[in-house]
C-alpha cells in the first residue's frame, strides 16, 4: 500500500477479503460480481484481483453511461490483467421499441417510465448475466441511502432466486475512499467533480455540500424511490 490505512479499516479488508473467498468456495465458482464501476466497485474489483480472481466481474453498459465510466472500464481492463471483465448490453429491439413508444428521455415523465427504461437498459441484461449462476456480489453500503440501511453481508435475493453478497455493507464512505487512495486503484473521474454516486449520464447529477450521497441520482423523485430495480428496497433475510 503507498499509504497507511486505520487498524479499524484493515479489520474490514481482511473481513471483506474473507467473504469473497468464502462466497467462491461456498458456490463452487458460481458466483459473479456487478461491477458497476462506482468507488465501492472498485475497491471490490481491487479485492478480488488480490484475492480471488477466479471470480468474474461484469459491467452493465446502459448505453448511455458517462464517457468518464467507459474510459474508466478501459482502465480497469488495463490494470488488473488477471481480471474477467465481461460487458452486457441490452438489446438493441428492446431499446429501439422503448423509445419509439415512449420517447428517448421517457424517464423524466414518471415513475413508472423511469423504472420501464432501467427494466429495458439494467434489469434484462441483469437476468442474463446471472443466468445458473447461485450467487452474486454487490458494492451496497448501509450508508448509503434510506433504501439501503438494512443491507446484510449476505441476502437471499427473492427477486433474483439466488444469494447476495455485499462485502462493503458496514463501510463508510470515508473507507471506501482511504482504501483507494492508499492501493491507488482506478476510479472515474466524476467523483472528483462532486458525483458520489454515478449511473447513467441524463439520470446523475453533482450533489452540494451535505446532500445524501445518493441524491444525485434521479434527484426529480422522492428518496425513497431511488432505486432502479438491481436492488430491492428492503432487504430480505440470508436464505441457508
Amino acid at each position: 500500500m503507498s499509504e497507511e490505512i486505520s487498524s479499524e479499516l484493515q479489520s474490514k479488508v481482511i473481513a471483506a477479503a474473507a467473504l469473497l473467498s468464502k462466497g467462491l468456495s461456498d458456490y463452487d465458482g458460481s458466483i459473479v460480481f456487478a461491477n458497476s464501476l462506482g468507488a465501492e466497485d472498485v475497491v471490490i474489483a481491487d479485492l478480488i484481483s488480490k484475492h480471488c480472481p477466479d471470480i468474474k466481474n461484469f459491467v452493465l453498459d446502459t448505453g448511455r453511461l458517462p464517457e468518464e465510466t467507459l474510459k474508466l472500464l478501459a482502465d480497469m481492463q488495463g490494470h488488473y490483467s488477471n481480471l474477467q471483465i465481461d460487458v452486457y448490453y441490452p438489446k438493441a429491439a428492446d431499446v429501439e421499441g422503448f423509445v419509439a413508444e415512449n420517447g428517448i428521455n421517457a424517464f423524466y415523465e414518471s415513475q413508472d417510465l423511469r423504472k420501464g427504461c432501467c427494466f429495458v437498459r439494467k434489469i434484462k441484461p441483469l437476468k442474463r448475466a446471472l443466468a445458473d449462476k447461485k450467487a452474486w456480489i454487490t458494492g451496497l453500503r448501509r450508508e448509503q441511502s434510506v433504501t439501503r440501511d438494512e443491507i446484510q453481508f449476505e441476502e437471499w435475493d427473492e427477486g433474483n432466486n439466488m444469494h447476495k453478497l455485499n462485502p462493503l455493507a458496514d463501510w463508510s464512505e470515508k473507507e471506501v475512499w482511504a482504501y483507494i487512495k492508499a492501493n491507488n486503484v482506478p476510479y472515474n473521474e466524476l467523483h472528483d467533480k462532486h458525483y458520489p454516486s454515478i449511473g447513467c449520464a441524463p439520470c446523475t447529477r453533482a450533489i452540494s455540500m451535505g446532500e445524501d450521497v445518493r441524491s444525485g441520482r434521479w434527484w426529480w423523485e422522492n428518496p425513497e424511490n431511488r432505486e432502479c430495480g438491481l436492488h430491492p428496497a428492503t432487504p430480505l433475510n440470508f436464505k441457508n
